[in-house]
């Protein structure tokens, strides 16, 4: 075997290894679909919650930051108990891709069940499909006015878009 091979091969099981591992502790919330523990970033798989910057519309029809609301909602959901995070992968930017849980209770899941975050079925291959219909169905969080996606508002804001008219376009849901 080529020592090239071999050192694949070793990089390989370094890295299976590696997400064997789960992480255990006290988390930060950096934003609704992000956590960091012990200094390590952790993004929440299969789901996408709104960006900070984002505005959503509420039953009202007035804009809230949505994207705030999803990360302070976690934070007082999490409550300084221990978030215990599965790692599965690494995303583009480094970090931890992992499902995470507090007393057993995943937080993708409760994300996206209380209308904070949507089921991403490009990752999750629908594992929160029915937590998000009974969010609808329910009309909580995003699901009780209007919101656009997370990814076509980070599409529209790495197109030189700003904040306030990512949030409301025609691809707004009703």
């Amino acid at each position: 075997m080529s020592k090239c091979r071999v050192l694949v091969l070793m990089l390989l099981l370094l890295s299976s290894a590696a997400f064997a591992d789960s992480f255990l502790g006290q988390a930060s919330v950096i934003d609704g679909d992000t956590l960091e523990i012990h200094g390590k970033r952790i993004r929440l798989w299969g789901v996408d919650a709104p960006e900070s910057t984002q505005l959503c519309r509420g039953e009202d029809s007035l804009q809230y930051r949505c994207g705030s609301k999803a990360a302070n909602d976690l934070d007082a959901y999490i409550a300084r108990r221990p978030v215990n995070c599965v790692p599965l992968s690494l995303d583009r930017y480094g970090r931890t891709v992992a499902t995470c849980s507090v007393a057993g209770r995943d937080l993708g899941e409760w994300l996206v069940r209380n209308g904070l975050a949507l089921d991403w079925p490009q990752y999750s291959k629908g594992r929160y499909h029915e937590a998000q219909r009974e969010a609808e169905r329910a009309g909580e969080g995003l699901w009780k006015g209007s919101y656009v996606e997370p990814w076509l508002y980070r599409a529209c804001i790495r197109a030189s878009g700003n904040p306030s008219a990512c949030s409301d376009d025609a691809n707004a849901h009703p």
